[in-house]
């Protein structure tokens, strides 16, 4: 991602230069002009004060969020739209460039402003506008038993940037509603402290599945991100992290399996701490979660990174049929329309959302439930996700 930064920069900066073109054809209103290019320096001026300005704790998120909100809302649309300038041009190239038309102008100025409106969604509605996503997976050594076992999974809560309790019960009450087999959970319950869990515990308490609610942690619940007074304050927030796990009733999986149990039949649930590439620590042990889980018996592994995925669960020396992942959250701005789907996170993780499959096995990574940074969702929208499991015949 940071290779191809400079090339995202020049993008929105050519947009922005030739979107201004169809303000010229319908405007000459040197005021107009003006408010224009005045927005793009507040915004350089924002972030350049966010680089050089020492800013720590909640302002710091807040400055990141306006920030963020107000690039999307100021960019994104002239990128979108300024391809249709583009076309004009690619015609009035063969016209010897007679004056821009109006009417394009108007239509660029149009779809502008229909994807303003869709972005202004995502930001104040999106962060709640949760949608179910179903699969049926097919394996031909599912046992009998759990043909048709039904998992909802749940991934980065991010409790840390809630603000809506109306918001978020809507989202557990849509869990609840799927009845599922299993509660499944691939981690980042908080951005950094466990005390932003606290208002929200009751909540969470109330979601139910027959065989159990199981958890694993992601790399926010470490506190990675924050500076604390000793390494024993640490641990301590991330101790009471796991006492949080509990008292919302689920059992948080450590670099160890459980056997779930159904009709005298089973299969192996498997939860490693967190394991990413690049700069993300390397808590997870597979090896060590997996010793004593049997070479034939049927295995799920949640795994909140899904880049551990291609670095270590394809190559272990035991088959994990299914791996369930999050942490991308989709980048929280994409388009996903009749099976297309695209997101800037695709350059930086080749699993980013949804099902892949590779040599038999497969990986679902997991939306998102919550939010961070952005304060909202543009496209890519939280995720309740319901899997089925069916035995190929």
């Amino acid at each position: 991602m940071a290779k191809r930064l400079p090339l995202i920069l020049l993008l929105f900066i050519a947009a922005d230069v030739y979107f201004y073109q169809a303000i010229l054809t319908l405007s000459s209103n040197s005021m107009l002009h003006t408010a224009y290019w005045l927005l793009d320096v507040l915004l350089i001026a924002g972030f350049i004060s966010l680089i050089f300005v020492r800013r720590t704790g909640g302002s710091a998120y807040r400055l990141i969020a306006v920030l963020m909100g107000a690039m999307l809302l100021n960019f994104i649309p002239k990128v979108f739209a300024s391809p249709v300038l583009l076309a004009e041009d690619a015609v009035r190239l063969f016209r010897g460039f007679p004056p821009r038309s109006i009417y394009v102008s108007e239509a660029t100025l149009a779809l502008a402003g229909l994807l303003l409106i869709v972005i202004a969604f995502g930001l104040t509605r999106g962060r709640h506008f949760y949608r179910v996503r179903r699969e049926t997976i097919y394996f031909p050594d599912l046992p009998e038993a759990f043909d048709g076992f039904t998992i909802t999974q749940l991934s980065d809560v991010h409790s840390g940037s809630f603000t809506d309790a109306k918001g978020v019960q809507k989202g557990l009450d849509l869990v609840n509603a799927q009845n599922s087999d299993l509660l499944l959970f691939t981690g980042d319950l908080v951005n950094n402290m466990a005390t932003e869990m606290e208002p929200w515990i009751a909540g969470f308490a109330g979601l139910k599945a027959a065989y159990g609610k199981y958890s694993v942690l992601g790399n926010h619940d470490y506190g990675d991100y924050i500076k604390w007074e000793n390494n024993t304050a640490q641990q301590a927030n991330l101790n009471r992290l796991k006492e949080v796990h509990a008292e919302m009733g689920f059992r948080l999986l450590l670099n160890e399996a459980v056997t779930i149990n159904k009709q005298g039949q089973s299969i192996s649930l498997i939860g490693v701490e967190n394991w990413g590439k690049g700069g993300f620590h390397k808590y997870g042990d597979l090896k060590k979660a997996s010793i004593h889980v049997p070479d034939n018996a049927f295995k799920i592994l949640m795994s909140h990174d899904p880049s551990h995925w291609d670095a270590v669960t394809v190559d272990h020396h035991q088959h994990m049929h299914l791996t369930l992942s999050g942490h991308t959250h989709g980048m929280q701005f994409g388009i996903e329309l009749f099976g297309f789907k695209w997101s800037p996170i695709r350059y930086v993780y080749k699993q980013w959302a949804g099902l892949y499959q590779q040599e038999g096995k497969y990986l679902y990574v997991n939306r998102g439930f919550g939010f961070l940074g952005l304060k909202g969702r543009i496209g890519i929208w939280p995720e309740i996700a319901v899997l089925t499991l069916k035995k190929s015949r």
